[in-house]
């Protein structure tokens, strides 16, 4: 999604030679245990060279969090973090007044308000000199920067995720509009306000829980995340929990993955086969059989509906995870 590609003067984020072609990026992010496919790589690269914030798509669970905390580590960069959510404003998203600041601010003006009026005949002489004075009551200084104006505000550039934009409003995504096209935010009060340095690298996610607006796909690169194939989910558990033995990783890889084709409440994650790897690990499980599937199910699986679901079928599901060995 290219339609209506912003040209900024701003220089491009940080960038170090691991960083320079898609291979690079994709050898990167796997030396910080982030296992992806090669489109994953490619949208990461032309994020950082097009400056193009990054919608990405997927189920809840299958690493889009975790692809913009391990680009912010990869770049060195601040990671700022915005969690949507029902009811989601400016107050909390972009900036608030520091209203206990303000409130010194007006004593201030009090004890000098005698020395500032002295001698001033009438009320339009009084109103005139007080205008000599700065009005900085509403002004930067005075602004409690919340996630976006923090982003901005970073000198050295920042990646920026903005987490679940699905569960924001639809009036919410209008106050991204100039942030995710210009990389700067008007406030009413004082004027526009730009990235004070290299504009920062933005994440959004969804979980599809609704559709986002076309206004704000067409300011992002499109990435859809689903959920890996086995062979991807096994390099993953081997990155990510290397001491489990390569015989019970592909077993439980295929047990996960049988799962995943029943029709289930809510399909185990990506982060939640983690889980289960480290806890068979924990217990000293070599080999997976019925009698400590049944008694870790709940790791995996977060409904009970779900659990009493699947234990009938673990003859079967079992003998599918052998076949993963």
């Amino acid at each position: 999604m290219f339609t209506g590609a912003h040209v900024t003067e701003n220089p491009a984020p940080k960038l170090s030679d691991p960083t320079t072609s898609v291979e690079h990026v994709r050898a990167a992010l796997e030396r910080h245990a982030y296992i992806g496919s090669s489109r994953i790589a490619t949208v990461v690269h032309l994020a950082m060279q097009l400056q193009k914030p990054v919608l990405v798509e997927g189920p809840p669970g299958v690493g889009k969090t975790e692809l913009a905390r391990t680009t912010a580590a990869m770049l060195d960069l601040p990671l700022i973090r915005l969690q949507c959510h029902e009811g989601l404003d400016e107050a909390k998203a972009l900036y608030e007044w520091k209203y206990g600041k303000q409130l010194l601010y007006i004593q201030m003006l009090r004890e000098q308000l005698d020395d500032v009026l002295d001698g001033a005949r009438g009320l339009a002489e009084s109103v005139e000199r007080l205008h000599r004075h700065d009005d900085i009551f509403f002004s930067e200084a005075f602004v409690e920067p919340r996630p976006l104006l923090q982003a901005l505000r970073e000198p050295d550039g920042s990646v920026l995720l903005i987490d679940e934009i699905d569960k924001a409003d639809e009036a919410f995504e209008s106050l991204l509009l100039e942030l995710l096209a210009d990389y700067q935010v008007t406030l009413p009060e004082i004027g526009t306000i730009a990235a004070a340095g290299p504009p920062p690298l933005v994440f959004l996610t969804s979980n599809n829980t609704r559709e986002v607006s076309d206004a704000l796909k067409r300011r992002c690169l499109h990435l859809y995340i689903p959920f890996p194939d086995a062979a991807l989910e096994a390099q993953i558990i081997r990155a990510r929990v290397p001491e489990i033995p390569a015989a019970l990783r592909g077993e439980l890889v295929a047990f996960v993955q049988a799962l995943r084709e029943m029709d289930l409440r809510k399909l185990p994650a990506i982060s939640e086969t983690i889980d289960w790897a480290r806890t068979l690990l924990l217990l000293h499980v070599d080999a997976l059989d019925a009698d400590w599937v049944r008694e870790t199910l709940n790791v995996i699986l977060k409904f009970q509906d779900d659990i009493e679901r699947v234990e009938p079928q673990l003859p079967a599901l079992m003998r599918r995870a052998a076949g993963g060995r």
